[in-house]
């Protein structure tokens, strides 16, 4: 959510940025409707002022027992309420409609975020390690895990419809052991809290974080007005929720290894063979909530841990920089870690590290009081959030199957797994 403030003290700049993301100026209409509230607040606080004086006059007529002059201005208070009704009314509206219209506009890029209008203008940042060389002809995931007979997506099919899959056995604990293995290196080695969020939210949270409402079509509504998660982003930023937090307590660093859930509304078409886009899928979440001065490291620091975990597994990545035109909603800025995946010969998103400002901490209400009021002045400031991916399981899955694989079909496990398989050294074809 944008500060209206900010969009008045500089509407051409506010638009520039907006320009930077593709989308038409629009400070002209917001500050037309501010403009409206502003002026059915001056009116409504007139007639106040003005039925205030009357309703002092009626008592004195009442006093001199004028009753006429009483009752006349009697009916003057009386017209003045419904009035001031209608301003009432002129007022709630413009907010309404102002809020509506801050809601639906994104965050506003960093200066150093290249623009461009989509994926064709991001830029690398670095790579690690090289693609590994085969003396035989990678296959890509679901070949290799049909093969194995371990992972299922008919069976899937039949129980849930298309875009989800059945794993089994040693591929199955190959996906937990990921998971497991994430979760210890934040915990263990990044300082990250481990938490067990509710899978189901209420509108709030997911207006929060805005997943709501720009991206209603993509998620699964339930009933009692609840939401499946399609990421712990979701409850993990608004634990600081109408929260204020004495600035010694920062940062909060949170994880969580959950199911996510998404409708992919807009990927019809995209990746419908293997695990890639997923209705369900598991991911470990790092979120962090820190001050406005730190939240520029704080993303340099949240991109290291993410690519730990691959560096951990000895997969090739590359880091982009994502543009102003494939950046998410709330972002400011958004770090992609691409993993290589050898069946496919292409690089795709394992992760996506993003720094939000304080968009997400103004449709939450989330604050904290500084140390020093003297240099920030007095009262409670936002928070700054970060959202990242440490990492997509399901997608590690993928990585690790088509990285590690034999000739024969076989999965070598990554050594760091092994202990968390029960020292299996190999996936290979179920009985």
């Amino acid at each position: 959510m944008h500060d209206i403030r900010t969009i008045r003290d500089d509407p051409q700049g506010f638009d520039s940025n907006l320009a930077r993301r593709g989308l038409a100026p629009a400070a002209d209409t917001i500050l037309a409707i501010d403009d409206r509230r502003k002026a059915a607040i001056a009116s409504l606080q007139v007639l106040q002022e003005k039925r205030n004086a009357l309703s002092k006059e009626v008592g004195q007529a009442k006093s001199a027992k004028d009753e006429a002059r009483a009752q006349t201005l009697m009916t003057e208070v009386s017209a003045l309420k419904d009035a001031m009704q209608e301003a009432d009314e002129a007022q709630k509206a413009a907010i309404t409609e102002l809020d509506d219209v801050l809601a639906a506009i994104p965050n506003l890029p960093l200066a150093e975020v290249p623009e461009g209008p989509d994926e064709s203008a991001n830029v690398e940042y670095h790579r690690v390690g090289e693609p590994r060389q085969y003396d035989f002809t990678p296959r890509q995931h679901f070949d290799l895990g049909e093969q194995l007979r371990l992972m299922d997506f008919e069976t899937a099919a039949r129980l849930s419809g298309s875009r989800f899959v059945v794993l089994k056995g040693h591929l199955a604990r190959l996906e937990r052991a990921l998971g497991q293995f994430m979760l210890d290196t934040h915990t263990q080695h990044h300082g990250y809290t481990e938490v067990n969020p509710p899978l189901l939210v209420n509108d709030a949270p997911m207006f929060g974080t805005a997943q709501l409402p720009k991206f209603f079509d993509d998620q699964f509504a339930v009933s009692d007005n609840k939401w499946l998660i399609p990421t712990a982003e979701v409850p993990l930023t608004n634990l600081v929720r109408e929260m204020v937090l004495p600035e010694g307590e920062l940062p909060l660093r949170f994880t969580a290894l959950t199911p996510c859930f998404r409708r992919e509304a807009g990927a019809a078409g995209r990746d419908t063979r293997g695990m890639l886009r997923q209705h369900q899928f598991s991911k470990v979440e790092l979120v962090s909530i820190t001050t406005p001065e730190a939240s520029r490291d704080e993303h340099e620091r949240m991109l290291h841990c993410a690519e730990a975990v691959l560096k951990a597994l000895d997969l090739h990545y590359r880091v982009v920089t994502l543009c102003t035109g494939d950046m998410g909603f709330a972002s400011q800025k958004t770090y992609d870690i691409e993993v290589w995946v050898p069946g496919q010969e292409a690089y795709r998103e394992i992760s996506s590290c993003s720094v939000c400002g304080d968009f997400q901490a103004r449709r939450m209400n989330a604050r904290y009081r500084p140390d020093d009021e003297k240099a920030h002045g007095k009262g409670p400031r936002f928070v700054h959030t970060l959202n990242g991916s440490g990492t997509a399981v399901g997608r590690a899955l993928i990585a690790v199957m088509e990285t590690w694989q034999n000739a024969d079909g076989s999965i070598t496990v990554p050594p760091v797994l092994r202990p968390y398989m029960g020292g299996v050294e190999r996936v290979a074809a179920a009985d």
